[in-house]
């Protein structure tokens, strides 16, 4: 916030004529936090004797691209997120398709620099064996590579609580509980450990709800999304919610809502738990020891 943003919310009067002293408070406490985290930040690239240390290697959020223009703007909080949690890490964005930067393009930037690339997609599958693989293959940059952002609780937490969010409820009492269920709507793919992975994440949020959770496909996989909730009501289960398990806006999170009889939650977003989350496979992916790239057929 600038000193005349400052200036402006203190001489703003209060209902009596008083100015906003609280606002200004608030506002100077904000930027003084704000100053101070990235002096830290910059103080801890500097040793006991005086000499700078060098910089971590840098995380280069890798994420699929999308013609909704939400998805880019989700991207780019999710990205500010993760540089507020962890100043003085240098974080890169770098698109597989759709969206600039592209990932080559983003790697071609770091020179002969070390990276980390952490994919925002949820499960393995062919973007995460081969596209991403094959542009760091390529680059001139020391590049280790993340794997998928899921499974793991965190998605579930965030999930669950997209699902609260969008009016979700625990189960009153058992007739209610049995005629509850939900719906895992995922993008799809023809890779069948996709699938593991999808169904896996669909188990965890079964045990953090209480009920029945089934994954459902916007593409490219089995069942889809009407058919699911067809299956959940077959089953007697009529109080029926779609979970979206998409990082961002798009047309499959779109689609896949309007097939919800009952409530469909938000995706994942830039929910503070997916940053948490990309810095955790950050820091796992350095912990790990170093292996070889390995090598890529030819065409």
């Amino acid at each position: 916030m600038t000193a005349s943003n400052l200036s402006r919310d203190e001489s703003q009067p209060r209902p009596g004529g008083q100015p906003l002293r609280g606002v200004h408070l608030d506002s100077t406490a904000q930027l003084m936090n704000r100053i101070g985290s990235q002096l830290g930040s910059q103080l801890s690239l500097v040793s006991l004797n005086g000499t700078r240390r060098p910089a971590p290697p840098a995380l280069v959020l890798v994420g699929h691209g999308s013609r909704d223009p939400r998805a880019l703007s989700t991207v780019r909080t999710l990205l500010d997120r993760i540089r507020d949690l962890r100043p003085g890490l240098p974080v890169h964005l770098g698109h597989i398709e759709l969206n600039e930067p592209l990932l080559p393009d983003t790697l071609a930037g770091l020179g002969t620099g070390d990276a980390v690339l952490v994919s925002l997609l949820l499960s393995r599958g062919y973007h995460v064996k081969q596209d991403i693989p094959e542009a760091a293959a390529v680059a001139r940059a020391n590049t280790r590579i993340a794997g998928p952002l899921g499974p793991h609780p965190l998605l579930v937490e965030t999930l669950y609580e997209r699902l609260t969010e969008a009016g979700w409820q625990a189960p009153r009492d058992e007739a209610e509980r049995r005629a509850s269920g939900v719906v895992l709507a995922a993008a799809g793919s023809r890779d069948p450990d996709a699938a593991v992975d999808t169904r896996r994440t669909a188990g965890l949020l079964a045990e953090r709800l209480g009920v029945p959770v089934l994954p459902a496909y916007a593409s490219a996989a089995a069942p889809t999304v009407p058919e699911a909730v067809r299956a959940l009501t077959a089953r007697g289960r009529h109080r029926v919610a779609v979970a979206s398990y998409f990082t961002a806006p798009g047309r499959f999170s779109t689609e896949c809502a309007a097939a919800a009889p009952w409530i469909a939650s938000a995706p994942l977003g830039a929910h503070p738990s997916m940053a948490r989350l990309i810095l955790h496979r950050y820091d796992q992916t350095l912990a790990a020891p170093a292996t070889p790239a390995p090598a890529l057929a030819s065409a």
